[in-house]
């Protein structure tokens, strides 16, 4: 692929896979996207950090009650009937089963769905990449848990860490390694080192699957998973993120590169080149994007894709305002507790 693609199932994407009738292709964003925007519409609501109460305070009636534009159905509809199963637990633990919403993530599948609209939370904490990774480790337990949880803060840590001033993707790597626990750091240390060797993503493919095969519990068939898929462990990670991670190496940051090697490494491609295009974008901001997909995909997908952005900019100005007078306070406290006058 070098660019948007046509419609993926020609007229019969209704009915050529009845599990998942989406349009694909012509520019249609896919659940990444519409999860994301979903998230910044809590931050737009909240106007401070979040946890996993906000989830289910305001992010689970988003989903479930408010129908918006959905792309891949061509219709008006509630994101609910669009977002995967992986994403409907949200709506099953939270609002029916009324769960804890910190330990709401238990039980689902382990795999990239929290991770995937995780970078609102990088910006938010722009430039503070240990804010971003906890605070979306909160979120995410309401969706997620083990290696899934994880990916969501590291993603989430690597958007802040590429917001940092003179930020390269070495050191976006090198930030997210210093938090990464498990088989999650340990399944981007073996794919960036392979990533390391390549400068273009079509030499890349292969070793870079390669290098993730041993943390992946997917499997070599996608869609044949095997026993041990997307069940909860410390030896293992998504693949999707430390695929992103090394895409974004393998494209020295430049955000047409990294978002085309994400999407030719096929697979669970759109999440990989959500993460990937999510760092690359933090890095070096809009410029770069080929102004061309920007119009084509807000014009097929009928959306504002400067809104959210917007938005998330003067939520985040507050939120760094809040901090700094909450890190005052806590000076001032501590000064009169040591008699410390300095």
């Amino acid at each position: 692929m070098t660019g948007i693609v046509g419609p993926w199932y020609g007229e019969d994407w209704r009915t050529a896979r009845p599990i998942a009738p989406y349009h694909k292709g012509d520019g249609h964003v896919t659940d990444d996207t519409l999860m994301t925007h979903a998230l910044v519409r809590v931050y737009e609501s909240v106007r401070g950090h979040l946890d996993a109460y906000a989830v289910a305070e305001h992010l689970v009636p988003d989903l479930m009650s408010r129908p918006r534009w959905i792309p891949e159905l061509e219709a008006e509809a509630l994101p609910l009937q669009r977002i995967f199963l992986a994403e409907k637990w949200i709506v099953t633990r939270l609002h029916y089963g009324h769960a804890d919403p910190r330990e709401a993530g238990t039980g689902n599948i382990v795999n990239c769905g929290a991770a995937m609209y995780m970078a609102p939370v990088g910006l938010v904490n722009a430039a503070h990449p240990e804010a971003a990774y906890a605070e979306a480790l909160d979120v995410a337990g309401a969706h997620q848990s083990s290696y899934g949880r994880e990916a969501a803060g590291v993603l989430a840590a690597a958007v802040a860490a590429a917001c940092v001033p003179g930020a390269t993707p070495s050191s976006v790597v090198d930030a997210v390694l210093a938090l990464a626990k498990d088989g999650t750091r340990a399944a981007i240390e073996a794919v960036c080192e392979a990533a390391s060797r390549y400068t273009d993503f079509e030499s890349a493919l292969i070793p870079l699957r390669e290098a993730v095969a041993p943390f992946d519990t997917v499997g070599p068939h996608y869609r044949e998973p095997s026993l041990g898929a997307r069940r909860p462990s410390r030896l293992h990670s998504i693949e999707e993120l430390p695929v992103a991670l090394g895409m974004l190496l393998v494209g020295g940051g430049d955000f047409r590169h990294t978002v085309l090697g994400s999407v030719n490494y096929g697979r669970d491609c759109d999440s990989i080149a959500t993460m990937s295009g999510a760092i690359a974008g933090a890095l070096h901001g809009e410029r770069p994007i080929p102004a061309g997909w920007v119009k084509t995909v807000a014009d097929a997908s009928r959306l504002d894709l400067h809104a959210p952005a917007r938005a998330l900019t003067d939520v985040t100005r507050e939120v760094f305002a809040q901090d700094t007078a909450r890190r005052r306070a806590h000076e001032a406290s501590f000064a009169a507790l040591t008699g410390d006058g300095r």
